[in-house]
């Protein structure tokens, strides 16, 4: 059993893709054997249906399509806005996303939140899967178990606090270990009580209305650094990966970073992807030069 990655940043990192991909494809052996890419997912800047993380990609989508199709990996769009009505699914740029990739050779699919746009989808653009957003907080295991039993979602993303709730999950029927895609490298704060505010402040902001949300992280100010997520107590790093979860039958992790920069999803792409003894030719081959300077 293999780990598939579901990577942020279909838009928003679309540089940083063009030149890895070609490296995970001509230079096999420089990556872990034991993994592979599942999909890449983002949303472009100012999309109505965005929700989760507010999308800045500004590449044009025919080209992420293109992309994705050309490494036969999947595209999935993050559509999470839980506070959509009636009105905002004839959105005409949301619609026009959706016609783009849903023809691609490869199956591409839609991350969300909203029942009242997974019924818009399922009816109008039957061609995609669907994702259970991480964006519900799925915080209790029943909880959990009530999204897996819904056969419209191919995949569900938990709240990252279920994600060594061991005994529940190795007793959880294979087939629904199979739709289970952790989010491995969250950096928020734990015991956070206001994560389903955040969210919702996003797809606010998302809809052009007022959005203002204090994060109420004693951490706040610091902003997201990986070596903090790696001591978040839900935080999934490679030998959990590979000493836990596949031999629990569980095979999808999904790495967040839409908000962040491309240096950090590098990070993020060597760390759990990159055998270390050659990540330092990953970085010479897309950004590290013998004339580049920091300071």
């Amino acid at each position: 059993m293999k780990a598939i990655y579901h990577l942020p940043g279909l838009f928003e990192f679309y540089d940083l893709y063009r030149a890895f991909l070609p490296l995970f494809r001509e230079h096999r052996d420089w990556f872990y054997p034991w993994c592979g890419i599942g999909s890449i997912y983002g949303a472009p800047a100012d999309c109505l249906w965005g929700g989760g993380r507010v999308g800045f990609g500004e590449d044009r989508a025919e080209d992420a399509a293109a992309l994705m199709a050309e490494y036969g990996v999947s595209a999935r769009l993050t559509f999470s806005n839980s506070l959509l009505e009636p009105e905002h699914l004839t959105d005409r740029k949301c619609n026009v996303l959706c016609r783009l990739f849903e023809k691609s050779r490869v199956s591409s699919g839609v991350i969300l939140h909203s029942d009242l746009l997974l019924d818009y989808l399922r009816q109008n653009y039957p061609g995609f899967y669907f994702v259970s957003s991480t964006t519900k907080v799925l915080t209790e295991f029943a909880q959990l178990e009530a999204e897996l039993g819904r056969p419209e979602f191919s995949f569900v993303v938990p709240d990252f606090r279920l994600n060594k709730d061991f005994d529940r999950l190795r007793a959880l029927p294979a087939a629904q270990k199979q739709k289970v895609e952790f989010l491995c490298n969250e950096c928020c704060w734990f015991r956070c009580p206001d994560r389903r505010a955040c969210y919702e402040a996003v797809s606010r902001k998302s809809l052009g209305l007022d959005a203002e949300h204090r994060c109420a992280s004693p951490h706040a100010a610091r902003g997201y650094r990986f070596s903090d997520a790696m001591r978040n107590p839900g935080f999934i790093g490679i030998e959990d990966i590979q000493n836990t979860y596949l031999p629990m039958g569980f095979s999808h992790f999904k790495i967040e970073g839409r908000s962040l920069g491309s240096a950090l999803i590098l990070e993020f792409l060597l760390y759990y992807m990159t055998k270390p003894e050659y990540q330092l030719n990953v970085r010479e081959e897309i950004y590290l030069g013998s004339t580049l300077d920091l300071f």
